[in-house]
């Protein structure tokens, strides 16, 4: 007898936005996949396909159940002792719930516990039938997706993100009863919308793909995905080059498509003194379109078009594809052109007309901050602070030009091609565009030293302002983009190798910003307010501590996130944070070291130990011993041979490795307190550190206390303990 049965979800629309069709199709699959976990009903989860097109969100689970299983309950009557009276005849109590169980007393049950025994009744009922539950679960399931911005359509009262115009629910040959937005269920649905208009009937969901396939639509998202790549590089190979294929414009393009087919098309000769960048993102980001390159990987007069239709004349849709592409380049070589007749530096003072921030002034008042900055970052980047000025002037110049007010994404990237074009030096030029960078996580951090001072200085003025006026992120909300700033800075610090006092830095940054809103901020964070103006001023040094900390611990948040990826655990960076090192440079040499201590056989019991010194240094201070005034170990109080021999060792250990520790050198350094373990666990095995006789606890508590400070040196190596 069959006991499962595959399930076929479709939600037939006009169609969907190309960047939201696949969030609610898997949507829909989490939905039910879930739905029926929490009914018991019984299906491969894993196995649960989302599918989609334009115009359809579509789920199918094979395998699933028929049926809930059988449904057992318990339920808990009159404690054994209250439940017969002394004659052992059932009490009123006892009676009344077996009548409220419908059953005889007879056939109660007892529970023995450890906290006593009770009448229980136990029963069992057949599950209920998927195709009774089910139609419930898709309503629900389809109400819940995400819509962001729904629509009405008609006189109907309920909304989607696209008007609904039919609904397949199929548990094998069966139609389950469902409506949603006033569609009823059924087995139809429809093919592509010119090379198959007429209905389609569903047989049996695992029919489902291969049905739509003869009709002309490719449901499967990844065979799609693999039709447009295929398709655009066969095109691209018969225009004698290779197609670029971003990852996020196959998806796109195959979510713009039921039945894709690539379509070779050229570029008028005329448009390609363009920069190549100017018509790739005409071509990409306007048209959806794949450029095509030579073997050397420069841009041809060629790209391939992708049409949803297999034309019985694809001549004429080239013609359109290069028809609607030639006014955009011919715009964009208006824009080049012209702006090239004013120099950028004339640009810089149309910025002060252009708000950055309501409380942090122009996109001049910016430059200028940031300008700041990168005279003060330069040096430690082996910038002549002069140029690092000229370049962080002009960084923000070509924004005022018309070629990036047409295409904002080409911000920095125009001002590259400007600058060389009227004769900047290629190091500033450069800059101007790597001042972005990294544009994106994985990509490469800025390659010239002046391209990582503009964007260090950019990142710190951002990161700053932004904090200072209230707007850091909450959740997922990130308007100003300032995680991946932080993590930009973070990176560009560290694989940049720049040793850079990162808190002294951000102070400088956060005292940069206007003066309202720098009073505003120090005020919140020292929750406080001040209306003296002269006072404020005098104690802003001291004020702006909490501020930087927040910020620090910020860029420190990222950091976490990028080592993770690179396989550092969460001991090892916990065991570097805690020292708060100013360095990110310094920070990350530590990571490896303390990452190689890890290895080493005497980690975990000198792990241990530092937790275990860190706790009685703790108890000692919170039963009133001021650790800080102790002093220095008297060798003449050392009575136990185990003490005699740590306090050597130690002392052995300090003159090995302080030079090395100053110079950061902390593998080397962390590889020798190795040594260390044999006395330190030779101290615990034979001595009692608090001693009876004070003078002798308190040296020995020194002697902890300056053991723990020199492992101190490169991380809290008490974090490592297991």
């Amino acid at each position: 007898m069959t006991t499962t049965a595959d399930l076929l979800v479709e939600l037939l629309c006009e169609e969907l936005p190309a960047k939201a069709v696949a969030d609610l199709a898997q949507g829909l699959r989490t939905g039910l996949s879930e739905r029926l976990a929490k009914a018991g009903i019984e299906h491969p989860a894993d196995q649960a396909q989302a599918l989609w097109t334009p115009r359809r969100i579509a789920v199918l689970i094979p395998a699933v159940a028929l049926a809930q299983p059988e449904q057992t309950s318990e339920r808990r009557g009159p404690a054994l002792a209250a439940a017969t009276a002394a004659d052992g005849t059932p009490s009123k109590a006892l009676i009344g719930f077996a009548a409220s169980c419908g059953v005889p007393v007879e056939a109660l049950e007892k529970l023995e516990t450890d906290k006593g025994a009770w009448f229980v009744h136990r029963s069992t009922r057949p599950g209920a039938l998927s195709a009774d539950v089910l139609p419930a679960m898709v309503t629900e399931a389809i109400e819940a997706l995400p819509l962001g911005k729904p629509m009405r359509w008609g006189s109907n009262e309920f909304a989607f993100l696209r008007p609904v115009h039919g609904l397949i629910v199929l548990l094998g040959e069966m139609v389950l009863n469902t409506q949603v937005y006033g569609v009823s269920s059924g087995r139809r649905t429809r093919g592509h919308r010119f090379h198959h208009a007429d209905e389609v009937s569903i047989a049996r969901p695992a029919d489902y793909a291969a049905t739509l396939a003869a009709a002309h639509v490719q449901v499967d998202p990844q065979a799609r995905r693999e039709r447009v790549r295929a398709q655009v590089s066969a095109a691209a190979q018969t225009l004698g080059g290779q197609a670029r294929l971003p990852k996020d414009l196959i998806d796109e393009v195959s979510n713009l498509t039921e039945w894709p087919c690539a379509i070779a098309c050229s570029i008028p000769a005329e448009y390609m003194r363009l920069p190549e960048a100017v018509i790739v993102t005409t071509i990409e980001t306007h048209q959806r379109f794949f450029p095509v390159l030579d073997g050397a990987g420069k841009l041809m007069p060629s790209f391939v078009g992708v049409a949803n239709i297999e034309s019985r004349d694809p001549n004429e849709i080239r013609k359109g594809y290069e028809r609607v592409v030639r006014p955009r380049l011919a715009d964009a070589a208006f824009f080049f052109d012209q702006d090239l007749k004013q120099p950028l530096a004339e640009h810089v003072e149309a910025l002060k007309t252009v708000t950055y921030q309501q409380k942090l002034g122009s996109l001049y008042d910016k430059t200028e901050r940031v300008i700041a900055l990168a005279r003060a970052v330069a040096p430690a980047v082996g910038v002549d602070p002069g140029l690092a000025e000229a370049a962080a002037r002009l960084s923000k110049a070509d924004l005022q030009t018309r070629m990036v007010g047409e295409f904002p994404e080409l911000q920095g990237l125009m001002g590259r091609h400007y600058a060389l074009a009227q004769g900047q030096p290629e190091a500033v030029a450069v800059a101007l565009d790597e001042i972005y960078a990294p544009r994106q996580s994985g990509v490469p951090i800025a390659a010239s030293p002046l391209g990582r001072v503009l964007a260090i200085a950019e990142r710190l003025d951002t990161l700053a302002g932004i904090f200072a006026v209230g707007l850091k992120p909450t959740g997922n909300k990130d308007p100003f983009a300032l995680r991946r700033a932080a993590l930009g800075l973070a990176r560009t610090l560290i694989e940049g190798h720049i040793r850079l006092d990162l808190p002294q830095i951000l102070e400088r940054a956060v005292l940069g910003i206007p003066a309202q809103s720098l009073k505003d901020y120090l005020a919140k964070v020292a929750n406080n307010v001040f209306d003296d103006d002269t006072l404020l001023g005098k104690l802003a040094d001291q004020l702006t501590a909490p501020a930087v900390n927040e910020l620090y611990e910020f860029i420190l948040e990222r950091t976490r996130a990028y080592y993770s990826e690179a396989g550092i655990t969460a001991d090892v960076f916990e065991a570097v944070a805690a020292r708060r090192p100013h360095d990110l440079v310094d920070f990350d040499q530590r990571l490896k070291a303390v990452l190689a201590f890890k290895q080493l056989p005497a980690c975990q019991s000198l792990a241990a130990a530092n937790k275990r010194i860190r706790n009685i240094l703790r108890k000692a201070g919170e039963s009133g011993i001021d650790i800080a005034a102790l002093g220095g170990v008297d060798e003449s109080r050392l009575h136990h041979d185990a003490e005699r021999a740590l306090y050597s060792a130690i002392r052995s250990a300090e003159s090995d490795t302080g030079a090395r520790f100053e110079a950061g050198e902390y593998v080397e350094g962390l590889s020798r307190l190795a040594d260390l373990q044999a006395p330190v666990d030779g101290f615990f095995d034979g001595v009692m550190v608090m001693a009876d006789e004070a003078v002798v606890r308190n040296n020995r508590l020194a002697l902890l206390e300056r053991l723990s400070t020199l492992f101190l040196k490169t991380a809290d190596i008490s974090l490592l303990a297991g």
